[in-house]
């Protein structure tokens, strides 16, 4: 489970915004925030099934994941991590990859799926769990968004709060640069949880009440450990510089690591034309 706010070609300084926290048991190994082998791929790594959920490549492409909440799974499923690898490995389009995966998406456990390429300034959200009349690939037009356990921008009280605290620290902030690790620390750490009734009622309402809280605090499971096992941001200023910063658990104690690069091979000014 995870829970991310991202802002998309809707600022003079920042073409790309987004903040997300991971939930994980603490037992699944995981490699923090770093470079891969090969030098192209950025972001942190999932050990046990080889992907990730949040990841950025070098040329300007950068892809994040969340798992829709559902209480029935595909026992012999693939890999949802790999999605994010296979992107940013690729040299398709977001839209041209989304549509071409689809076609397999009935053989991944539910997905929410964000895919960028920051030069094309072309963004896309792929889900396998549409509602009936929906879309699985839709374009992700700009502005803020809140990607939960359930279909982009979906109302739920966690959410709601989220996008909310996010737009007014920008109203405060105007036009100025942001402090990306302030930003990280008002809105990514809250722990307030929602009353039962407001609850999705997928899962059992204690588990459900844990869960629904921003920063979710660990808790002990019959199989393991279980919280917010880590907190990125990735600002993209206008001229292609991107700012990764990840705040991860590492053997019960919180860890920091930061990387800056410059998007390569850019052509033009990343964020010009915001707003077309």
């Amino acid at each position: 489970m995870c829970i991310a706010v991202f802002l998309w070609r809707a600022h003079p300084l920042y073409p790309f915004i987004l903040m997300l926290n991971r939930d994980e048991y603490h037992s699944r190994s995981t490699r923090p925030l770093g470079w891969w082998e090969g030098d192209e791929i950025l972001g942190g790594r999932d050990e046990v099934a080889g992907g990730t959920w949040l990841a950025c490549s070098r040329d300007g492409r950068m892809a994040f994941l969340t798992n829709v909440r559902e209480v029935q799974s595909l026992p012999e499923a693939k890999s949802r991590g790999d999605l994010l690898v296979r992107f940013l490995q690729s040299k398709k389009r977001p839209m041209e990859f989304a549509e071409e995966m689809v076609k397999e998406a009935d053989q991944y456990n539910g997905f929410n799926l964000i895919l960028t390429d920051l030069c094309s300034k072309t963004m896309v959200y792929v889900t396998n769990r549409a509602k009936e009349g929906n879309n699985l690939v839709t374009e992700v037009e700009s502005g803020i968004h809140v990607l939960t356990n359930a279909r982009l921008d979906s109302p739920w009280p966690k959410a709601q709060r989220l996008g909310d605290s996010f737009r007014e620290l920008l109203d405060e902030h105007g036009e100025k640069e942001l402090p990306m690790k302030e930003m990280v620390e008002k809105l990514m750490m809250d722990t307030f949880k929602d009353d039962e009734s407001m609850l999705p009622h997928i899962y059992p309402p204690e588990r459900e009440y844990h869960l629904s809280s921003i920063f979710v605090e660990t808790v002990t499971t019959p199989i393991g450990r279980y919280g917010t096992r880590s907190t990125s941001a990735v600002f993209v200023n206008a001229i292609g510089e991107v700012e990764f910063y990840e705040r991860h658990l590492e053997n019960e104690l919180w860890k920091e690591e930061t990387v800056t690069y410059q998007i390569e091979e850019t052509d033009q000014v990343i964020g010009e034309n915001m707003a077309s």
